[in-house]
């Protein structure tokens, strides 16, 4: 193993952030070898990672998600997601979920998912007769669905490092989200039906109407970004502009849930967030042409295929080690440093780079709810107030259900080709 990957081993063990530890691990490698020429090149590299058009849907799409959580459209689309789905077994349950998938239309994140939704969506169903630790629970499985129904940041960052097109994994998302969604309502039903939790009152055609009205422009948003894209009239980076914009009248013109007064800190909290991804980026680029240098993607390559040429059981290897490393880091760095590995073996594969895409994207999803550095378990506990160890049991039934869609997902690969196919992207 090359000493600059052993360094970034080391580092990531030791606790030393992501950002730091790939390009700390290439520049001692250099300074043993005396290559300290190489310095001005990493710096290039670091910046030409950052300096893409494509990724300016990054910072635009937090943006238009911050606005949307910031001005009040979270509580609509709960109230519509409860007149739609409150009287199932599980009710409040329920309506977290499908609240989830609405949201995930809106921030793809799965902690600003759990952040926007844990803080209403917890104390409702402990209120309402439901244990603490299963609502927590409930609320951070749900989450995961942010990251895969678009828009998605990690998306966004797949395309740009395996040079993929981000609206045919924008299409190839919604099939997943939707079987995520779906498979954690039935669950919740099981579970419901087993432990007589409570379910709400059947609602009225008129509260249903009245529901849908206040809900129906935000519910508008992600077909709005979609609409553009699946049809070649945008980019995804403008189709991240029109998103901001359409965020902006909604809540300063039309709901008039927010103040102007608000922007700045706004803004301050949208660009902090991008800062953070385009940093690690940045990082990854430089890590990415030291893996380039050294032929390291094409001997791992040459490794794998010396032990399997049979895709099936290469993905399967993938799911596992992807599952493993999404439990120590977060879907976005573990893209950025896996994707330029994997690359050309599935290439040789003949695995498709889209069904690739959601199989790495779905792994690292789940593994933000997965101890013991889940991001996701660490938000829903800080909402909940409630251990991390405690919310990992009741969500044990949850985790089951992802992994089943991981598999259906990893060996059905049509349920992400169709919808791009249909719309002619390139897969």
């Amino acid at each position: 193993m090359p000493l600059f990957l052993i360094l970034v081993i080391v580092s990531g063990c030791l606790g030393v952030p992501v950002v730091f530890a790939l390009i700390f691990g290439p520049s001692l490698d250099f300074l043993i070898q005396g290559k300290e020429a190489l310095y001005s090149i990493m710096l290039q590299r670091s910046f030409a990672g950052m300096n893409q058009f494509s990724l300016l849907a990054v910072p635009l799409f937090i943006l238009a998600g911050e606005l949307m959580n910031r001005g009040g459209i979270t509580e609509r689309l709960v109230r519509f997601a409860r007149a739609l789905v409150g009287h199932f077994h599980g009710g409040l349950a329920q309506v977290t979920i499908v609240s989830s998938i609405f949201f995930a239309g809106l921030s793809g994140s799965a902690v600003a998912d759990v952040s926007a939704l844990g803080s209403i969506l917890v104390p409702a169903m402990e209120k309402d007769g439901y244990p603490r630790d299963f609502a927590a629970a409930v609320t951070g499985a749900a989450s995961l669905i942010g990251p895969i129904i678009p828009p998605s940041i990690i998306m966004i960052v797949y395309s740009y490092i395996m040079e993929v097109s981000t609206g045919a994994l924008f299409a190839a998302g919604v099939v997943p989200g939707l079987l995520m969604g779906l498979t954690l309502m039935i669950m919740t039903s099981i579970l419901a039906r087993r432990r007589g939790y409570p379910r709400q009152p059947r609602a009225s055609l008129r509260e249903v109407g009245a529901a849908a009205k206040g809900s129906f422009l935000p519910i508008m948003t992600p077909f709005v970004i979609l609409a553009g894209i699946l049809f070649s009239v945008v980019s995804p980076t403008e189709a991240a502009i029109i998103a901001v914009a359409y965020a902006l009248l909604l809540s300063l013109v039309v709901l008039r849930t927010m103040r102007l007064g608000e922007l700045p800190a706004i803004l301050g909290q949208a660009g902090l967030q991008a800062a953070v991804i385009l940093l690690v980026i940045g990082s990854a680029a430089v890590f990415g042409w030291v893996l380039t240098i050294t032929r390291m993607p094409q001997e791992l390559a040459s490794l794998i295929l010396d032990v399997t040429r049979n895709p099936y059981v290469f993905l399967l290897i993938c799911n596992i080690m992807l599952f493993i490393v999404g439990m120590f880091l977060d879907a976005g760095p573990a893209i950025l440093i896996l994707g330029p590995i994997l690359g050309p073996t599935i290439t040789q594969l003949g695995i498709n780079p889209t069904h690739f895409a959601m199989v790495m994207c779905l792994n690292l999803t789940v593994g933000l709810a997965t101890p013991p550095f889940g991001l996701v378990l660490f938000a829903t506990s800080t909402i909940a107030g409630r251990p991390v160890s405690a919310i990992v049991r009741a969500m044990m039934p949850y985790l089951l259900v992802h992994l089943v869609v991981i598999l259906i997902i990893t060996y059905f690969p049509i349920l992400s080709l169709a919808l791009p196919r249909f719309f002619g992207l390139p897969v």
